[in-house]
């Protein structure tokens, strides 16, 4: 048990360190093959903060442990939304200002529609992985057009001042991109194989260590991009990368689990685990929208809303522990 502890800390800590390297070798390689700022704020590193999401929640269906990659996802949008949004905004007041964020927290909510949807049969199959990679294809699509027609949005700006900030040359970028890649499958294997240890030994499920212990861990990447981007007054990078790692979890990560290793779903997970996702997603999209034009704030007692909501969430998920 001390060793799979162990291996759980461990493997956050080296997925922590490896994502980030991974995110800034691939946006400075982004830059220097020319992408646009928006579609490197929007893609690589809303997207690329949810690398640890993705590989572990891939390990653990290749482990035939999809209960922990789904957890793992459902999970991590939970904790983005009421745990790092509710921290950054009791932290400081976020300010909305970009129309692009506003944009695509619609489609996250739509999309979190059609996760439920998946859902009501009991099960993901297959083809229900390989559609929702299918829709984050085209999602992908539209983000990239989004990148080409977004000048003057101001994540863009936000996104030139981190590129500006912290220069890379090429050869280096992509040492970092391969090195950061590595590394998460080492740590992403690491994790998992401590967690199903864990759930095993405790009697626990794979779902509920997903939806909690890794779920948290592998949000971590976008607390510490979120508490950044507080000091630099850059709010909507903050909810740029929440809003991309959402899309990202409910499609890519979900659906690459799925593609693997089919998996039963029991009805708790419809009307528990997604039902407060898709809360909290039409919460963050009330708290964002802004009306005649004027910027909306998220305000420290909304987010003190949101933590109590997560607190709440846990709190239960830890009683059916511990019955």
């Amino acid at each position: 048990m001390l060793l799979a502890f162990t291996a759980i800390i461990a493997g956050l800590i080296l997925l922590v360190w490896s994502a980030d390297r991974f995110i800034e070798g691939a946006a400075a390689t982004a830059k220097h093959l020319g992408m646009p700022s928006l579609l490197i704020g929007m893609v690589i590193i809303g997207f690329g903060t949810s690398a640890p999401e993705l590989a572990v929640s891939a390990m653990a269906a290749l482990d035939g442990n999809p209960g922990l990659a789904l957890g793992n996802a459902y999970g991590s949008n939970i904790t983005n939304i009421a745990v790092i949004v509710g921290l950054t905004a009791v932290i400081a007041p976020i300010a909305v200002h970009s129309q692009v964020v506003r944009k695509e927290l619609p489609l996250l909510l739509t999309l979190t529609a059609i996760a439920g949807y998946q859902l009501i049969d009991g099960e993901l199959t297959r083809l229900d992985g390989w559609v929702l990679l299918a829709v984050f294809a085209m999602v992908m699509g539209w983000s990239i057009y989004q990148g080409i027609q977004g000048k003057g949005d101001s994540l863009t700006g936000e996104t030139d001042a981190e590129l500006v900030a912290h220069p890379m040359p090429l050869k280096i970028a992509l040492i970092w991109l391969v090195v950061g890649l590595v590394l998460l499958l080492v740590s992403s294997r690491m994790l998992v194989w401590g967690a199903v240890y864990i759930a095993q030994s405790l009697g626990v499920s794979d779902l509920v260590i997903g939806l909690t212990i890794v779920a948290i861990g592998t949000s971590l990447p976008e607390l510490a991009s979120a508490l950044a981007a507080v000091k630099k007054n850059e709010h909507d990078l903050i909810l740029g990368n929440i809003v991309g790692s959402g899309i990202f979890n409910t499609l890519a990560v979900v659906g690459l689990a799925a593609s693997i290793e089919p998996l039963a779903v029991d009805m708790e997970v419809l009307y528990r685990d997604w039902s407060l996702m898709t809360a909290l997603t039409i919460g963050l999209l009330v708290m964002s929208f802004g009306f005649a034009g004027k910027p909306r704030i998220i305000t420290r007692p909304e987010g003190l809303l949101l933590l109590l909501v997560y607190i709440g969430y846990a709190s239960y998920l830890v009683s059916t522990v511990i019955r």
